[in-house]
């Protein structure tokens, strides 16, 4: 039998750094809507579930053509919630209250609006032809030079010095609200990644803002209305030419 998808968004109604922050509009429209486009225009998902515990993002969700069967318990719905619980949280509901079990769980976050319409797509899609992952995600490939710090002195994460950055190997800044695929098992285990994992790198104009506060919704809306980039556009010819 074909694995069953199930598109999971959360979106509680208490953010403190841009209130109402699922509902504010971006490009004319609330902004959960893009993410909900999103999930809706891949062919493998069968079902899009936003996880709320408002009545206002529940009916602009509904509006779009998400299912909210159930409202968010409390103690899921605060700033320190871990996503991880908020998923299971869903699972556990839908088998539980409506008798329907999932096989993958496709997570994404409404603040991550700024997606190229086929990476959610492609990600699903690796996941469900390689049986033996656990995990698909977007990740954003990165050229910068990165440290840390250990045992109360600065180290570099990338011990070879500094070469020019066309002989540098990526590194990659997780994206899984961009677009996460993970088999449900692994979801009811309380995780959000596996083991066995494939990163599909993606970028595009907007992935840097991730909407938490006034000054990126602003930015967010500018890139729109000076630049025309939109979430969810299409890849440019010259980018799918080159993969």
């Amino acid at each position: 039998m074909p694995e069953r998808v199930i598109a999971i968004i959360p979106a509680r109604g208490g953010s403190k750094g841009l209130p109402r922050k699922n509902v504010q509009l971006l490009g004319g429209r609330p902004l959960i809507a893009w993410t909900i486009d999103a999930a809706k225009a891949c062919p493998w998902v069968e079902r899009v579930l936003v996880s709320t515990d408002d009545d206002e993002i529940a009916e602009v969700a509904k509006a779009c053509g998400a299912d909210v069967p159930f409202r968010r318990p409390g103690e899921l719905s605060h700033d320190t919630a871990a996503t991880e619980a908020v998923l299971q949280h869903a699972l556990a509901w839908l088998e539980a209250v409506e008798g329907q079990r999932y096989d993958v769980v496709l997570y994404l976050q409404a603040t991550d609006p700024f997606r190229r319409e086929d990476i959610v797509s492609r990600v699903v899609k690796t996941l469900l032809d390689r049986p033996e992952l656990e995990t698909v995600f977007a990740g954003r490939p990165d050229h910068k030079n990165y440290w840390t710090r250990r045992d109360g002195r600065y180290e570099p994460l990338d011990q070879r010095g500094h070469p020019p950055r066309q002989l540098k190997p990526h590194v990659f800044r997780e994206d899984t609200g961009i677009a996460c695929a993970t088999r449900a098992a692994i979801i009811r285990a309380g995780r959000r990644i596996g083991e066995r994992v494939e990163m599909i790198p993606h970028t595009s104009p907007g992935d840097g803002i991730d909407i938490h506060t006034e000054f990126d919704l602003w930015l967010a809306n500018v890139l729109i209305a000076q630049r025309h980039e939109w979430p969810n556009e299409p890849v440019p010819e010259r980018l799918s030419r080159h993969g």
